[in-house]
């Protein structure tokens, strides 16, 4: 049986290291653009016990989203041992494309993975380069995607990459400012034959709620009362948002083990979006009581948020790298794991991958 398989991980950490002492000299503001009373130094520990995050990466000044990218893409390339004049499609998922630091558009013409495609010195004009705008989900739903077209016949190997400069769409006066870094992952998945193990995408499912829940996630002015009111940064409505992947990011997550005739004992590796460390133990114990299971076997999901923060795109990736590669404490991997990749994020959107490695 033919099945996706991924065969080349890369990652690419950025090196500035932004910790929450360092906003501790923040004036915060509400979204009324009144100050906040409450002392920065509490602000911040409040922050770190709610979101798990103590430090970020933010990318050095001259590098761009694509830079990264198109750095991440190399390794997975190297990885996986594929010419890669033979890649059928680039896929690259992120939300505003190039930033450059200290101005106040993005760039996205032309697309990021029309420039990483440059950066890569890929010839062959096969090699079809296009963005995806997905929301945090958008390398989820990258794999999934080249899945739908290997399966239609359409195309053998391909390079989905996550990327963001989150750092340069911030508004320091936000508290919310303190969740988002920078980051890129790729991999590159091939359509082969699955081998004895059974390797490969088993299942995935996905959603778009898209009424109400529309605008959780958008652009805004600054919380900042004198502020330009022309230029906009990203805005969360952070309870909305907690409220709306408790109820169905785990339903999206058990109707991909179900459509794969997996049985949650099985899971060895939970990789979920990493945007909340409370939010996301509440999701994997929202998902194990649907089964009717109040005990949660240990260390089921890896975390890099504590130390990387939210990188949009990027986190399932980057995390899926760390662990499959030994560097991140505590966890492993072994041909034939079950594990499941999730995501959530504006949209609103969500989406599962069953995969065994």
């Amino acid at each position: 049986m033919y099945r996706t398989i991924i065969t080349g991980t890369g990652a690419v950490i950025p090196p500035v290291v932004k910790t929450n002492r360092d906003f501790a000299a923040h004036d915060f503001y509400g979204e009324d653009s009144v100050k906040i009373d409450t002392p920065p130094e509490e602000v911040t520990e409040k922050f770190r016990q709610i979101t798990g995050i103590e430090e970020r990466r933010y990318a050095d000044t001259e590098v761009n989203a694509s830079d990264l990218g198109a750095e991440a893409a190399k390794i997975a390339i190297t990885e996986s041992g594929i010419d890669p004049e033979t890649l059928d499609q680039i896929i690259v998922a992120h939300n505003f494309g190039n930033v450059t630091k200290h101005t106040i558009q993005t760039d996205i013409l032309p697309a990021l993975a029309s420039r990483i495609k440059h950066d890569l010195g890929i010839h062959n004009p096969a090699c079809v380069a296009y963005d995806i705008l997905f929301g945090c989900p958008g390398w989820v739903q990258g794999v999934i995607q080249a899945d739908a077209f290997f399966k239609a016949g359409i195309a053998k190997k391909i390079l989905v990459v996550g990327t963001e400069t989150l750092s340069r769409v911030l508004d320091v006066y936000d508290r919310d400012s303190m969740i988002f870094s920078d980051g890129a992952g790729a991999t590159v998945v091939e359509y082969r034959e699955s081998g004895a193990l059974d390797s490969g995408i088993l299942s995935y499912n996905m959603a778009s709620h898209c009424v109400d829940e529309a605008y959780y996630l958008h652009m805004g002015k600054s919380n900042f009362p004198q502020s330009d009111p022309r230029v906009r940064y990203i805005k969360m409505k952070g309870r909305k948002v907690y409220e709306y992947a408790m109820k169905y990011v785990p339903l999206a997550m058990k109707t991909c083990l179900d459509n794969a005739g997996i049985s949650i004992s099985e899971v060895k590796k939970v990789f979920i979006h990493q945007a909340n460390e409370k939010m996301d133990e509440g999701i994997i114990k929202a998902l194990f009581k649907l089964y009717g299971l109040k005990e949660i076997p240990e260390n089921i999901m890896p975390m890099s948020i504590h130390k990387l923060g939210n990188s949009s795109v990027a986190t399932v990736p980057t995390l899926y790298d760390m662990v499959l590669k030994n560097r991140l404490s505590g966890h492993q991997l072994h041909p034939g794991d079950v594990i499941l990749f999730a995501s959530v994020g504006a949209g609103m959107n969500i989406n599962s991958i069953c995969y065994r490695i």
